[in-house]
């Protein structure tokens, strides 16, 4: 298997006037081309914290973040810059879509950062429209669209220019359950299919017997639990 992200020994702690508070305490695991990967935790477990450091975002404190075989403390701010730009799709809960651009603008703007923006490229952006369901909502502002068509274009531009990884920032947090349940098919199914790496981070429940693999972040502690074995975090 290819391994696409490895945290060796990670470590994240904030200084809080003379006080450090420690995030995350010395977590080892790696992440295959391919998987699915499910990290459940309650609100302020240090989730967002970990994303953060995985997509160089932010830097760990101790310890090592590897990315495509790239160390990230050893990158410079723009290197990581361009390593995220390359290689890494970002799908937030707040969709983040550029109110200004169309569906179809939104969906171009990573392959416009790179570059690729020409007629390959806007072939592959219809492609991806006509498989969320979207291609007659190309020339539609976001703001025309429902939460779930929204989510499903932010889904797109996260995909649009292959990346080796795709971070899913609680993608069904303000969707309704049949809604976020498209929007599950959809990204599993594209990343399987092309694979990607796809890391999503939340507290649904539903979202765990779709993963390849489960972890819980707890007391800064990344635990991996057995596939049908989910820890008492996903059953709430």
């Amino acid at each position: 298997m290819t391994v696409v992200v490895s945290l060796r020994a990670v470590t994240k702690s904030y200084r809080e006037g003379e006080t450090e508070r420690r995030v995350l305490s010395r977590i080892d695991a790696s992440f295959a081309a391919g998987e699915f990967i499910v990290l459940l935790g309650k609100s302020g477990s240090g989730k967002s914290t970990l994303l953060h450091l995985v997509s160089g975002i932010d830097l760990a404190s101790e310890g090592e973040v590897e990315i495509m075989g790239q160390r990230l403390g050893d990158l410079s701010e723009e290197a990581r810059t361009l390593l995220r730009r390359d290689h890494l799709g970002f799908i937030f809960q707040a969709y983040n879509l550029v109110p200004t651009l169309t569906v179809e603008e939104n969906v171009l703007l990573p392959l416009e950062l790179r570059g690729e923006a020409g007629a390959s490229g806007r072939d592959r952006v219809q492609v991806l429209l006509e498989r969320i369901g979207l291609a007659n909502r190309a020339r539609s502002f976001p703001d025309l669209l429902s939460g779930g068509e929204q989510q499903r274009v932010a889904v797109a531009r996260a995909l649009v220019h292959r990346p080796a990884l795709v971070l899913a920032d609680e993608p069904t947090g303000n969707l309704d359950e049949r809604t976020g349940a498209d929007i599950l098919d959809l990204l599993q199914g594209l990343g399987h299919e092309e694979r990607r790496t796809v890391l999503v981070v939340t507290h649904d429940r539903d979202v765990v017997a779709r993963a390849d693999r489960v972890f819980t972040l707890e007391h800064g502690v990344l635990t991996e639990h057995a596939k049908g074995a989910p820890s008492k975090e996903s059953r709430r």
